[in-house]
């Protein structure tokens, strides 16, 4: 099967999209990574510089073993893998609820990028916009006619959150840290070269309304 059906997509980088935050870097020493077609094996050094940024460990991005859960590996898809769970917090119009939010929108992609199912990520995304719609193909490539991927999930140790009061739309800055990816097609063979693991910063653009939070955009913060 050839390499050009799949498609590439370390964590949320299907599309670079630089939002209007470039020139505020999140972590010291973190670095924009490469654009997927030519992904950077280099993992950058990362500390975290805000004051207010906290660890925040990404929800259910770590399956409890004694769930039933088994990773996906070359011989077949992830089982048991467990669903994220949306917390209270996450549904409020606050600082701490955009944060709680991000970190499981992130938990949410990445299930989906572990299982196929977007179905809890694309209820908190807007798949209208270029980024939104990218990740969505990228997701759904990987896992039609029987293909999947074996890694690719992903942390969020530091979410800064840049509340700016009275306002729907609201912005914050994510370390992401994401495993390797490898792909595989219905018969077990591998379908593309493996998407290294990586660390990096994202931005991440969010809209209150209706009384829920969408990410509208996110991508890469370079420069």
């Amino acid at each position: 099967m050839s390499r050009d059906s799949y498609a590439t997509f370390p964590s949320l980088h299907a599309r670079m999209v630089v939002i209007g935050l470039a020139a505020a870097v999140l972590l010291s020493g973190c670095r924009g990574g490469s654009t997927p077609s030519t992904p950077s094996s280099e993992q950058s050094s990362t500390t975290a510089s805000p004051a207010s940024s906290a660890l925040v460990p990404a929800a259910s991005a770590t399956p409890s073993a004694s769930a039933g859960y088994k990773p996906a590996d070359a011989k077949g898809k992830a089982e048991n893998v467990p669903v994220p769970v949306m917390p209270e917090l996450a549904k409020e119009n606050s600082k701490a609820g955009l944060e709680a939010f991000i970190e499981y929108w992130y938990a949410t992609y990445s299930y989906a990028t572990e299982t196929g199912d977007l179905t809890a990520w694309m209820a908190s995304t807007d798949t209208t916009t270029e980024s939104g719609g990218a990740y969505k193909r990228a997701i759904e490539l990987n896992y039609t006619r029987g293909r999947w991927v074996v890694g690719g999930r992903i942390t969020i140790p530091i979410i800064e959150v840049l509340w700016k009061d009275g306002l729907d739309l609201q912005s914050a800055k994510v370390q992401v840290i994401q495993e390797q990816i490898q792909y595989f097609d219905a018969e077990g063979r591998p379908g593309q070269q493996t998407t290294p693991a990586y660390n990096t910063a994202e931005a991440v653009m969010a809209r209150y309304q209706s009384g829920a939070w969408a990410v509208i955009d996110n991508g890469l913060i370079v420069g």
